[in-house]
């Protein structure tokens, strides 16, 4: 317990040390990292930039990392102020990888993360960073709200439109969490020198949908600061563009099956207590919607769409158990690798 302790203070310190260092020469800074990936989203990260840089206050930095995309990286250049620093992911493919990146590239005293195909809304730097006015707090989350390309179906919980990366019901409005959703959120920075950054052996990797990458990190982040919190506040919001692909059962049922391998490898990195806001999901939201849905049926309101999200639960729970049954058989056969930490001064 002592040695635990005492590791636990070697991290603080770090922590404490990293950020007087840069609220002194950077005078509390934003730092804005948008990942792209994909030559078919530039539109839609030059709009994301775009609202980013009209932020007030603006950011002190805006960093856009092109994840193993040349062509992609020059018409970014193109079409983006110079006051935008764009660079290439200097690690192996994956969203982890591009990150860190942006991490190692940022000077401000908070590292803000918004997807690249996502609009902040007036106000959203300033609301995010406004939580971090209190001093326990080493992560924020906003919302992040649905931009449909069709409409939204019927069939589909608005419990599970975290599969279309946005804000679901049964995510509180504000308070403590977990861990923020990954399109809208940030951290100060000396939270990554004194645990480390993202592990690149989890998460999304170009088009295949894992995830979890920020799970870990909050999960390891708050073992290794004990008091630390993490924060969902209110007015933050973004606008996520879902694709009318991603408007349909097959991806549901996909993103669900990646979803439980990715949350395999969050249990097999962390502890019996890593899984335990899904454990919470599955007995009241999901449960929940799976009454409401009944009812709906018997009584003959809305049966179509009820019976749809009825079904919709159980395919989407049947996913991820199949895809957390594969996980954990894969990375017992083949286990992950465990991020080193990051090298610490001593407590004086």
């Amino acid at each position: 317990m002592a040695s635990a302790t005492n590791h636990n203070d070697v991290h603080r310190k770090a922590y404490v040390n990293t950020i007087e260092a840069r609220s002194t020469v950077h005078g509390g800074s934003a730092t804005v990292v948008v990942c792209a990936f994909a030559s078919q989203r530039l539109e839609q990260t030059v709009g994301c930039v775009t609202s980013v840089l009209g932020q007030d206050p603006p950011p002190g930095q805006v960093i856009v990392v092109v994840d193993h995309n040349e062509s992609l990286q020059g018409e970014l250049r193109a079409r983006l102020p110079d006051e935008v620093e764009i660079v290439a992911n200097e690690h192996a493919r994956g969203l982890s990888s591009a990150r860190n990146t942006a991490i190692a590239h940022s000077r401000g005293e908070y590292v803000v993360f918004i997807d690249d195909d996502a609009i902040a809304h007036e106000g959203w730097l300033a609301r995010l960073l406004s939580a971090f006015d209190d001093p326990q707090v080493v992560g924020v989350g906003g919302h992040a709200r649905p931009l449909w390309e069709t409409a939204q179906p019927g069939w589909l919980p608005p419990e599970f439109l975290w599969v279309v990366g946005c804000s679901y019901s049964g995510l509180p409005e504000s308070g403590a969490v977990r861990n923020p959703l990954g399109c809208n959120m940030a951290f100060r920075a000396g939270l990554f020198d004194a645990v480390g950054r993202f592990n690149p052996a989890i998460g999304r990797l170009g088009s295949l949908p894992l995830g979890c990458e920020e799970t870990e990190f909050c999960l390891r982040a708050a073992r290794a600061m004990g008091g630390a919190r993490i924060a969902l506040t209110a007015g933050a919001e973004i606008d996520h563009h879902v694709p009318a692909t991603r408007a349909t059962a097959r991806y549901l049922l996909r993103r669900c099956y990646f979803e439980g391998i990715s949350k395999a490898l969050v249990r097999r990195l962390g502890d019996s207590r890593s899984l335990d806001t899904e454990r919470a999901y599955l007995r009241h939201a999901l449960a929940a919607r799976l009454r409401s849905s009944i009812r709906r049926v018997v009584s003959g309101r809305g049966a179509g769409d009820a019976a749809g999200q009825f079904a919709a639960v159980i395919g989407a729970v049947g996913a991820a158990a199949a895809g957390y049954l594969v996980g954990v058989v894969a990375f017992r056969v083949r286990p992950p690798a465990v991020l080193a930490p990051p090298a610490l001064d001593p407590v004086a």
